[in-house]
């Protein structure tokens, strides 16, 4: 019997290896999915707190990292949020969206977006194979023959959707760049990237739990200041939380002495802060500094906070010298946060580094190297913050591959 030839295989059923089989099958082309995992999409079921950021209302490149930030926008702009909405609205997955701009599910629950898109792909025809381990792709005679241990399979074209290095218990494992790299591609250095922060000052455990709205500033040797303001998260193991997940990739790839410093005062302005404090001063001169602080921060905050400056919780605000004053001031608009590094792929959300985006057509996402050959999802150098701009790369990314792949068949 002649083996059958496929339209299009797909290597990783994850959100942007889903959305391309959809899109390809709806545009009537033999689909194969393929993931090495049996149980798919693991990180759509643990994203969002288990609730999946599916996007955001506002996507704009200046929301992503990459060397080729302006191709990125243009990926992005040919797939919008209001065409990520209508997709799912398709699906049966109505989406809401919450103050700061992110959407969820209605149900609060990453499996109904999972659902979702696999019921798609049973609905239109996807064949999806379950626990393929791909060992190697190859091009032969105008066809992609597919192969792992115990299987093969022959595509006319070939889509990388296998993802990074995050969570690599999910099947991200890093091999798509060794099946890119048989073809001709490189790999941009790769690092987790939403990851929390690490410290080896363990006085901060004692904040475990706290949440705070802060301002991170990493200064590096180029004296280049990035920033991010948001939540933060202490942890027990460091600081977590959107804040420092958006830095952590920043720190990671900053070369040299690098230093992040917080801001806990992020929306009072200095000059302002020192005014209440006179004005307090003057008016409850016998208030115990602590007491001060309580209109801003929680007391463990506020007992670490003083500690760190070397200065009694129970002293009283007409004892507090200039000098203390000014130390405090300082910790408050500018702690160097000591950070040591930062978790690891085991706990990042996403990938940063990867194909670089020049070896690839950035209109269609197919190779410049091996025609047929596209590429979609995180395993492109794209990284995006914390807030559904990774899922967006995701669609867009699978849903222009789709396209492409359809004009080679009309």
């Amino acid at each position: 019997m002649k083996e059958k030839i496929y339209d299009v295989g797909i290597i990783g059923a994850g959100a942007a290896g889903l959305m391309t089989a959809i899109c390809c099958k709806r545009a009537g082309l033999t689909t194969l999915l393929l993931d090495s995992k049996k149980e798919v999409g693991a990180k759509i079921l643990m994203s969002g707190g288990t609730r999946c950021n599916v996007t955001n209302q506002r996507v704009d490149p200046t929301d992503f990292n990459s060397e080729s930030i302006r191709e990125v926008g243009h990926i992005l702009k040919g797939f919008p949020v209001e065409k990520t909405l209508s997709f799912f609205k398709q699906l049966g997955v109505e989406l809401i969206s919450e103050p700061g701009g992110k959407y969820f599910p209605r149900t609060n629950s990453a499996q109904t977006v999972l659902t979702g898109l696999l019921k798609e792909c049973y609905q239109k025809g996807v064949t999806l194979e379950r626990g393929k381990k791909i060992t190697s792709v190859k091009f032969k005679k105008d066809r992609f023959k597919i192969e792992g241990e115990d299987f093969s399979f022959l595509t006319q074209t070939t889509v990388l959707c296998t993802g990074g290095l995050s969570h690599p218990r999910t099947g991200s494992d890093g091999s798509g760049y060794g099946l890119a790299e048989k073809f001709g591609h490189s790999r941009l250095f790769t690092s987790a990237a939403l990851t929390p922060l690490l410290t080896k000052d363990s006085s901060f455990k004692e904040l475990s739990g706290i949440t705070l709205p802060v301002k991170l500033i990493l200064h590096t040797k180029e004296k280049k200041k990035t920033a991010f303001e948001g939540d933060f998260l202490f942890t027990h193991f460091g600081f977590s939380g959107p804040t420092s997940l958006n830095m952590s990739r920043h720190f990671k790839r900053a070369e040299g002495k690098k230093e992040i410093r917080a801001n806990f005062l992020p929306q009072t302005n200095e000059a302002d802060f020192r005014i209440e404090w006179l004005k307090t001063f003057q008016k409850h001169p016998k208030w115990k500094i602590s007491r001060f602080f309580q209109t801003y921060f929680p007391d463990r905050f506020i007992s670490l906070l003083l500690k760190k400056a070397n200065i009694n919780k129970e002293k009283l605000l007409n004892q507090v010298t200039k000098e203390d004053r000014e130390k405090l001031i300082t910790h408050l608009f500018s702690f160097p946060l000591p950070v040591t590094g930062i978790y690891g792929y085991e706990k990042a959300e996403v990938t940063a580094g990867g194909i670089p985006l020049k070896e690839v057509n950035a209109k269609t996402l197919e190779s410049h190297h091996q025609p047929n050959l596209f590429f979609a999802g995180e395993i492109l150098d794209v990284d995006g913050h914390i807030g559904g701009f990774n899922f967006q790369w995701a669609w867009a990314s699978g849903a222009l591959v789709a396209k492409a792949i359809t004009a080679k068949f009309q």
